[in-house]
């Protein structure tokens, strides 16, 4: 073997927790000394013996002993007969005397699971087409920016067919489809490598590496081209939490607990039955920081939906007295998940590219989407998982006794703007048992997709940036099957295309409508004009913002029509009816204008007298400038 590989630096600074120095041991094809070959590294401090063992030299622990460079705990090696392709392991002796074959946890490829080997990768750098979509890219995703997100499982969206891979299947289907129902994102669920597909990735072994089952990393990096070139953001879900405890894996690493914590109170997910991460080491938190800025930096990715950040906050995150740590200071707050948590959002917004962090955090913790500065977590922007729970518990209601929960829908407004909110109709609300959306509304099923579509209408009227998974845009019936893919075959019903298209117009008028967009988080922006009609259970309210005029939205939550029926409007004259959930195509044009009369009510100057359909959300505009 040649000299040392890893420059010393390096490898201190790796020790001390910087995440850039992670690259000095990634797996790579390069020349050292004038030969070609693969250099590799790995961190396992208490291993007492680590081999390079693959396809290069049949699997044999005995030929590519690697060498230690003790002052990072950090084992190298350089192997000239390595090419593209080849599978490769760690041949880990332990501290505990257990030899165990290990996937390389820095590798940029792998195998097909269920096979678990690492693989050799040196594909030629991406002729990337993006520039202009880049430099755009942080006026796109400001607060004040349209942004809606359908989410994905790339999966099961659609199946490859033929020889094609399936990104290259997704890249000639998808980022048409989204634009075309006018989404400005799609979210995919995690496709770093996992071994259980059921999982849906959020168990990923693979922190560096898309998922083989998929096709290739370059594969996935068309994919993202072909997104961009669509101009439709793509924001990858990425897990820092917790990793399962596969054998091949990160858990037991070199005979210790390494990536995990050594007690179980703090160290194994009683949820998910899987390691948690020790974010007070070093050497982790600088490994799942460079993950996460390899994803953005290699895949041009438009940013990170960070999953789970409630189970990272909380040290008895579902654990009963008696079975957590509390921190130094005997509270239950996870001190170094505060601080990690801190350093992704600041180094993220550090790099300039326009990036963005998301978090799912489903608690009252205070200041997710504030600047670190202020004691905030630094993200920018929240999933609304309080908005989500109580309206879908509303509409799951028999329409008769929705009077009696009525705060259901107006409770969030009382929390609407203390964040930066992303209101999620994700896939978390349609698996194990919990129905599809469109099966979710109660009362007469033969009027349920009217009551997804006013449903649907009153979310995107709503303060918040929207999410919608996969299946919802068509009404589909049945919750979502990972093994199978979404029920396109309902889009011969004139029913289920009315959905689409109407999420399509939802879609359109809130990218084009400041009104709808620009205050999402600023509480001016929004007014009430009917919150208080119990027995109807109709609400109202308007969304302004400077320079365009005032949007007025109306929902009818029963199936019962309410004729004549009088609100408050802030301007008199007339006012256009821009979307009826009634009409989803438009096409009823008699009763699109209406009159607002010089008298007050409901805290406004004039007044709009309304016929209602049953089931129903209409959004109208003044037609007079102001």
């Amino acid at each position: 073997m040649p000299g040392p590989l890893i420059d010393a630096a390096a490898l201190r600074r790796f020790a001390a927790g910087d995440w850039r120095a992670v690259a000095a041991l990634a797996p790579v094809l390069t020349q050292v000394g004038g030969v070609r070959g693969l250099r590799c590294a790995v961190w396992a401090p208490n291993a007492r013996r680590v081999s390079l063992v693959g396809d290069f030299n049949a699997w044999d622990p005995q030929r590519h002993p690697m060498r230690l460079r003790p002052e990072a705990g950090v084992w190298e090696c350089f192997l000239p007969e390595a090419r593209a392709g080849d599978r490769y392991k760690f041949a880990v002796l332990g501290a505990d005397g257990i030899l165990r074959w290990k996937a390389d946890p820095l590798a940029r490829r792998t195998e097909c699971p269920p096979h678990t080997a690492s693989v050799v990768d040196d594909a030629p750098a991406m002729d990337w087409t993006d520039g202009a979509w880049c430099a755009a890219r942080a006026a796109r995703q400001h607060p004040g920016a349209p942004i809606s997100i359908y989410e994905v499982h790339a999966g099961s969206w659609a199946r490859p067919e033929g020889e094609s891979e399936l990104w290259e299947r997704l890249g000639e289907r998808l980022p048409a489809y989204a634009r075309a129902l006018g989404f400005t994102h799609i979210e995919l669920l995690p496709v770093m490598e996992h071994p259980f597909g059921g999982s849906w990735g959020y168990q990923p072994l693979g922190l560096f590496a898309p998922t083989a089952r998929n096709g290739t990393p370059r594969g996935f990096t068309r994919f993202i081209d072909r997104c961009h070139a669509a101009e439709v953001g793509v924001i990858l879900d990425w897990v820092p939490s917790h990793f399962p405890e596969d054998p091949h894996g990160l858990e037991h690493f070199d005979g210790t607990a390494l990536y995990e914590h050594a007690d179980p109170r703090e160290g194994h997910h009683p949820d998910w039955h899987s390691a948690i991460c020790n974010l007070g080491r070093n050497e982790v938190k600088a490994m799942l920081l460079a993950s996460a800025h390899h994803w953005l930096a290699q895949y041009h990715l438009d940013g990170l939906r960070v999953d789970a950040v409630a189970s990272m906050l909380y040290r008895d995150y579902s654990r009963a007295p008696g079975q957590w740590i509390p921190n130094r200071h005997g509270g239950r707050e996870n001190l170094e998940s505060i601080d990690f948590l801190r350093e992704l959002t600041d180094g993220v917004r550090a790099r300039g590219d326009g990036a963005i962090t998301i978090a799912e955090e489903s608690t009252a913790w205070p200041g997710v989407t504030a600047p670190t500065r202020q004691g905030g977590l630094g993200f920018d922007y929240k999933w609304n998982m309080g908005w989500m729970h109580d309206t879908l518990q509303y509409m799951r209601r028999d329409p008769v006794h929705r009077r009696h929960h009525h705060g259901e829908i107006t409770f969030g407004l009382q929390y609407a703007f203390s964040e930066r909110f992303i209101l999620p109709l994700s896939h978390d609300e349609v698996v194990h048992g919990k129905g599809a959306l469109a099966a979710k509304m109660g009362g007469d099923p033969a009027r349920r997709l009217d009551a997804l579509r006013a449903y649907l209408a009153f979310m995107w009227a709503h303060p918040g940036k929207k999410l919608l998974f996969m299946g919802a845009e068509i009404g589909q019936w049945e919750e979502w099957n990972h093994d199978a893919t979404v029920h396109w075959d309902l889009l011969d019903d004139p029913a289920h295309r009315a959905v689409q298209q109407w999420v399509g117009r939802l879609n359109r008028l809130y990218r084009d409508r400041p009104a709808l967009h620009a205050g999402d988080a600023d509480a001016s922006g929004f007014s009430w004009t009917v919150g208080d009609d119990v027995d109807n259970s109709v609400f109202a309210f308007e969304r302004s913002a400077p320079g365009d005029a005032p949007l007025l939205a109306v929902c009818n939550f029963t199936p019962v029509p309410r004729p004549g029926y009088e609100l408050g409007a802030s301007r008199g004259g007339p006012w256009r009816l821009l979307l009826d959930s009634s009409d989803p195509d438009g096409a009823a044009d008699a009763r699109r204008d209406v009159a607002a009369r010089a008298e007050p009510r409901h805290g406004r100057p004039c007044t709009l007298t309304l016929d209602l359909p049953g089931a129903c959300t209409l959004v109208l505009a003044p037609l007079e400038p102001q």
